[in-house]
């Protein structure tokens, strides 16, 4: 059983938990304040449960920090994303203990966000951190927080936009660097990102069999992939190996940098050049991976032969790349259209009238 004491005007507590003491502040004056108090805390040591007072001394920072540990301590490659969704919900919370995040508080957070004018994609990313980082203090032994609190999540558009006609492509490329060339029509073919690419070795190609891959660990979702080249992805990896061999520093790479030295690392100015004089208007090089998914699937390539050139793993985050524009809807119309009319001549059933006999009479 626990005891009640005075500290000067403030009444304590003590109380066992597992065998051992533990001291606690009432913050009252009054003696039935803190009599409720300690009654609650037997209640919830009887039922198996830490003291919800245990965990007033969890702060923000706290969960903070063991969230971005939890990152590298799992080698997560979205560290950097992250630790960039922490800094921003430190600005607000670096005060707040971990009882006082409560839905009401985080509700106020949705709103000085979307009052400096940050989108509801990378709120929610901050919403995502900050529930993470609760569920890890939930888990904990012992835990450091007793509940997560409902954290509302906005509603956005996943649909992605950009993408390449097959014009654009070819007055793209036709204003790139002569390097950048092969390197961009493989990411138009392949839909392979630009770490992918850029990353590609020689140890991952097999010119005799035509096909190059990705080994597990690393892509996004860390399994591996394999892709077979066409006649012009082969050639223009046998032309890379040709103009490696030329060199005097042999990189491992098969697209490198402009010197030939290393690996490729940003190609951001060229890029944007390009697009400026392609007069094809600001574009992404990740526009590349949309524009491949959807173009295998325009072509009848199987959605699930298409994931997997890819590298997605659930369909949800597939459909936002597969892109309908004005076209596509032009050849649904034209497509049901053609298909309406051969049902009309297909039901059309064509009359001929009964021929009568020269000089028949009309009773027959």
């Amino acid at each position: 059983m626990g005891t009640l004491y005075k500290r000067g005007n403030i009444w304590w507590m003590k109380y066992y938990r597992n065998g051992k003491p533990h001291y606690k502040s009432s913050k009252s004056p009054k003696k039935m304040v803190a009599k409720r108090l300690l009654d609650s805390i037997e209640g919830e040591i009887a039922q198996g449960k830490v003291p919800s007072v245990h965990f007033d001394k969890t702060t923000f920072s706290q969960l903070s920090d063991d969230f971005l540990n939890d990152y590298r301590i799992n080698q997560k490659k979205s560290l950097k994303r992250a630790t960039q969704s922490a800094n921003r919900l430190n600005q607000f919370f670096e005060n707040y203990k971990a009882q006082q995040i409560t839905t009401p508080v985080i509700q106020e957070y949705i709103l000085k966000r979307l009052e400096d004018g940050v989108s509801n994609a990378t709120i929610n990313r901050e919403l995502s951190a900050l529930k993470r980082m609760l569920n890890l203090g939930l888990k904990q032994t012992p835990p450091l927080v007793d509940r997560v609190p409902h954290i509302p999540m906005l509603k956005e558009n996943n649909a992605r936009k950009g993408f390449f006609e097959h014009n654009e492509f070819i007055r793209l490329r036709e204003h790139l660097p002569p390097y950048l060339r092969g390197m961009v029509t493989f990411a138009y073919k392949t839909g392979w990102r630009f770490t992918e690419i850029t990353g590609l070795t020689w140890a991952q190609v097999d010119l005799e069999q035509r096909i190059v891959w990705l080994e597990v660990g690393e892509t996004k979702n860390d399994e591996g992939r394999t892709v077979y080249l066409d006649e012009e992805l082969q050639a223009i990896i046998e032309r890379q190996s040709t103009e490696r061999k030329s060199r005097s520093v042999i990189t491992p790479y098969v697209f490198p940098n402009s010197r030939g030295t290393g690996r490729m690392l940003d190609i951001r100015g060229s890029f944007a050049k390009a697009c400026e004089k392609a007069g094809i208007g600001k574009r992404l090089f990740h526009d590349f991976r949309r524009t491949a998914i959807r173009n295998m699937v325009r072509a009848g390539v199987p959605e699930q032969i298409v994931m997997k050139i890819s590298g997605h793993k659930t369909r949800s985050v597939f459909e936002r790349y597969n892109i309908v524009n004005n076209e596509d809807l032009k050849w649904a119309t034209r497509k049901q259209s053609d298909y309406l009319s051969s049902l009309t001549v297909t039901n059309t059933v064509t009359v001929t009238p009964l021929a009568t006999k020269k000089g028949a009479s009309r009773n027959g």
